[in-house]
């Protein structure tokens, strides 16, 4: 069993960090935590094309959907995009990160693991208090404290267009990856998400020139 997990999606930053562990010769164990996102087949289907080729069969899957079923959340309840309007905060999702980060540390420590990496970067477009630089440290802190997992974000500091960058040094595939917040099956192109992801490719390739 691999010495580290990592808490995968089939998003840019994750598919970046995968691909910079296997640089690194850093074995580890992908966890797709299903918490009822109304995207997650297509996410877990992208993440299992955009993971480095010897993990691609090895990804686990862990479902914690109950825990927000009913949420009015526009990542638990697609909107419809011809009628609805819908704004930045209509993404929230209560402790989204807190819930992600605490069972991927019970899930590694129930299996002897001790280290479980994140893909977090700085940005807050959604206005989640548990995305902040302090509450992942402090977070960072209390896992490792009781319980001995530790948490690991090497991209917290970096920008969207800056891991796009390392992405495209490493040859990660991060034209296929996928995260919008609104649409189930391909980018809306205008949730924040999809305006970071783009402004990130369109800035990696103009440094890449």
């Amino acid at each position: 069993m691999p010495e580290r997990v990592l808490l995968a999606s089939g998003g840019l930053d994750s598919c970046v960090l995968a691909h910079w562990l296997e640089a690194q010769g850093l074995d580890f164990v992908p966890l797709f935590v299903d918490y009822g996102q109304h995207c997650r087949e297509q996410e877990y289907q992208t993440l299992l094309q955009v993971l480095p080729l010897k993990y691609q069969s090895l990804v686990e899957t862990l479902d914690v959907s109950a825990i927000y079923l009913g949420s009015t959340s526009r990542l638990i309840k697609a909107p419809d995009l011809w009628t609805d309007h819908v704004v930045a905060e209509d993404f929230y999702l209560p402790y989204r990160n807190l819930l992600l980060l605490s069972v991927a540390a019970a899930w590694a420590q129930a299996r002897g693991i001790g280290q479980v990496y994140a893909a977090f970067i700085n940005s807050n477009h959604a206005k989640e208090i548990d995305a902040t630089a302090r509450f992942l440290e402090d977070l960072e802190r209390m896992l490792k404290d009781y319980g001995g997992v530790r948490v690991l974000t090497p991209f917290r500091e970096f920008s969207k267009s800056q891991v796009a960058a390392i992405g495209l040094s490493l040859g990660a595939p991060i034209a296929l990856t996928f995260s919008c917040q609104a649409n189930t099956q391909v980018h809306c192109g205008a949730c924040p998400n999809c305006v970071e992801r783009l402004k990130a490719l369109s800035d990696a390739m103009e440094q890449g020139v």
